[in-house]
């Protein structure tokens, strides 16, 4: 099977420990001399699974590029420790860790959807960071209840636990994915990407498992939900731009909602987007990074 996206080798990789026998690798790319812009992804994915957003970033950025723990290139850890607290903790630590082995200088978290409601909540709240660019964070719309927010998060999780972990090749993963509708908008080439960075060759030696398996997925689901209420956006300690979704298009992963309201919060949305929506509109998803990033001087 031929891919359309070929993620190249990095200029470096180096590992952070973030627990007791648990390491984060770190993948840096682009021009060193560049802003320096670290990302990670959303539930389930892998980073390498953005390669279609942040490919466009390579010519001018010091990119820093890693997977949440039990996900994408790293070794499967501990259920208990797979949550939002931990995840927030590790974020501290992965920005501690590139700056010490490559020097501190001015950085931009570009973060999406479960790695933004961690670094909302990382116990330095921001104060690391230059700026933040957050796609699509699932936060509760200000004045609203969490019922919504609260049936879609248990309703995904349900399903999420109901997915198999096992798959005999990469083309059974393939197959499956075209039905769902997370990705009916996605760019070309997207789906076969998804099966060759979000599945590993099985240790038995027969086909492949999911890096992060069913029950890592949706226990992130089920109880991320309670963390993101408790959001003091307006309150984060750096520039922060949240570029979400077509609030206006029926949601198939988490309520959109439309921020506009919110004081303080420099908000977008991308029309015809849904929650993937560095995968479907990467040049307008840059485009719009990099139009707040130039109002805050940082390009």
């Amino acid at each position: 099977m031929s891919a359309i996206w070929e993620i190249p080798p990095p200029h470096e990789t180096f590992n952070t420990s973030v627990g007791q026998q648990t390491q984060i690798a770190l993948r840096r790319y682009g021009n060193p001399d560049g802003p320096r812009l670290v990302l990670s992804h959303g539930n389930g994915l892998a980073i390498d699974l953005y390669y279609p957003f942040w490919s466009l970033l390579i010519e001018d950025f010091d990119l820093f590029v890693y997977d949440l723990r039990n996900h994408g290139r790293n070794a499967l850890g501990p259920l208990a420790d797979h949550n939002i607290p931990v995840f927030a903790r590790d974020q501290d630590t992965v920005l501690a860790a590139i700056d010490a082995r490559c020097g501190k200088k001015p950085t931009v978290g570009v973060f999406h959807s479960v790695s933004a409601l961690a670094t909302l909540l990382a116990p330095s709240n921001g104060c690391e960071l230059a700026a933040a660019v957050l796609f699509d964070p699932p936060l509760r719309k200000p004045g609203f209840t969490i019922e919504e927010l609260d049936e879609a998060s248990l309703r995904n999780a349900a399903m999420a636990r109901r997915r198999s972990a096992h798959y005999a090749d990469l083309q059974e993963f393939i197959d499956g994915a075209m039905f769902s509708p997370n990705f009916r908008h996605t760019v070309p080439g997207v789906i076969e990407l998804l099966a060759e960075t979000t599945l590993r060759p099985s240790p038995s030696g027969a086909g492949y498992e999911l890096c992060c398996p069913p029950a890592y997925e949706s226990q992130l689901m089920e109880y991320g939900r309670l963390f993101a209420a408790v959001v003091d956006l307006p309150g984060y300690g750096c520039p922060t731009k949240v570029i979400g979704a077509d609030p206006t298009l029926p949601y198939s992963y988490l309520p959109t909602y439309d921020l506009s309201g919110m004081v303080g919060v420099a908000y977008d949305f991308l029309p015809g987007a849904t929650h993937l929506l560095q995968l479907e509109q990467p040049e307008i998803s840059v485009s719009t990074m990099l139009e707040f990033l130039g109002e805050q001087g940082l390009v």
